[in-house]
């Protein structure tokens, strides 16, 4: 092996590691394993998309799709201030619908999420694996110790540009196709990652780069998509934001069961059946009236699943997306639609205790970082 091959290599390693600490997980040698080599393999699978466009055995629906990708990536750092670097200017094909799959767990009578914590990401609320069948068996796994567990594919996910010297965040086939906003959303969120981070919070995470992919994904219909993508959007966006209405009706519904408090001298399995029983009536007007919301979209099933399974660790783990927007919306506004001032503001948030950050939020006073 030559000393510029090993280079190469150790540096390859070194990435994979770094990727590794980035996920969620615990410090057992296999998860770090599956981490590690699940990573090399998307990026090693990964090919610059100037060479896509010029292979002539490459689709021309690939081709087409990986062009408009970086008309968005361009987008991305032009008008929204998104980092410029390498990521998003390689794409891999996995060959499965994708690229890690999530375990969350929460308790029967609580909608707070177990947490794993490490290195970099510190205390997180879900654990990855690049193996359906091994996030299947850590679900089984968490099932047995009594708590309910929800296991869902995830499309792309951010080494917070930790990974850029070693070719950064590639495309992938399980996002690829996505509609064009939707294409947009994801590639603005995964970048946003990249703005800021607050270590331990994944809710401030989350809900500040779901803020970026939908005032960026606005933004980007509306002055750059034709007519039809624009159209395609709206239906979409229609039914996400209605769902998401009916899923947080139902999660402070379900947070006002749990909280109720037991008499001090009750009987505290009287009470925790009371609880049972009051979340199960809540759980089936859910379903309810989710079936009235999908007859209203004509028959549309994209949420079915979700819906079959729903519990505490999937209404916990959706939260974590939606909980903060607000706040972060009316930062935005605040900051008169400038992207560099919110951004600089929202980092401002970020080095505020963790619950300091999320009263602001929280509560729509975000004068209260400067006083």
């Amino acid at each position: 092996m030559s000393p510029s091959i090993a280079f190469s290599v150790a540096r390859s390693a070194l990435a994979a590691i770094t990727a590794a600490l980035l996920l969620p997980g615990c410090t057992s040698v296999g998860y770090y394993w599956q981490s590690v080599s699940g990573h090399m393999q998307m990026l090693n699978s990964a090919r610059p998309v100037d060479d896509w466009l010029a292979d002539a055995q490459a689709p021309e629906r690939l081709k087409a799709r990986l062009a408009l990708s970086q008309r968005i990536r361009n987008f991305a750092v032009t008008e929204l201030k998104l980092p410029d670097n390498a990521s998003y200017h390689r794409y891999a094909d996995l060959h499965r619908s994708a690229v890690v799959w999530n375990v969350v767990a929460a308790p029967e009578l609580s909608l707070t999420l177990k947490t794993w914590c490490f290195p970099v990401a510190g205390c997180v609320g879900y654990r990855g694996y690049f193996s359906e069948a091994d996030a299947r068996a850590e679900a089984d796994r968490l099932k047995a110790e009594g708590l309910e567990v929800s296991v869902y594919g995830v499309p792309a996910y951010s080494t917070l540009g930790w990974m850029n010297w070693a070719g950064g965040d590639p495309l992938l086939n399980t996002f690829i196709n996505y509609p064009e906003g939707e294409l947009a959303r994801i590639i603005f969120h995964e970048l946003a990652h990249q703005v800021v981070y607050a270590g331990g919070d994944t809710q401030f995470n989350e809900s500040f780069a779901t803020t970026v992919e939908r005032l960026g994904s606005q933004r980007w219909l509306a002055t750059q998509a034709g007519e039809a993508a624009r159209q395609d959007y709206a239906v979409l966006d229609k039914r996400r934001r209605e769902f998401r209405t009916l899923a947080l009706d139902t999660r402070r519904e379900l947070a006002g069961i749990y909280e109720q408090k037991e008499p001090a001298a009750g009987d505290k399995r009287a009470q925790a059946a009371i609880k049972i029983e009051a979340k199960t009536t809540a759980m089936q007007r859910f379903r309810d009236s989710y079936a009235k919301l999908k007859a209203s979209w004509g028959g549309f099933a994209g949420y079915d699943l979700w819906v079959a399974n729903a519990n505490n660790a999937a209404f916990g783990a959706q939260a974590a997306y939606d909980e903060l927007v607000p706040g972060f919306e009316a930062l935005f506004a605040r900051e008169s639609g400038d992207w560099q001032r919110f951004y600089d503001a929202v980092k401002r948030l970020a080095s505020l205790p963790k619950d300091e950050r999320q009263k602001v939020l929280k509560t729509g006073n975000t004068n209260q970082q400067h006083e």
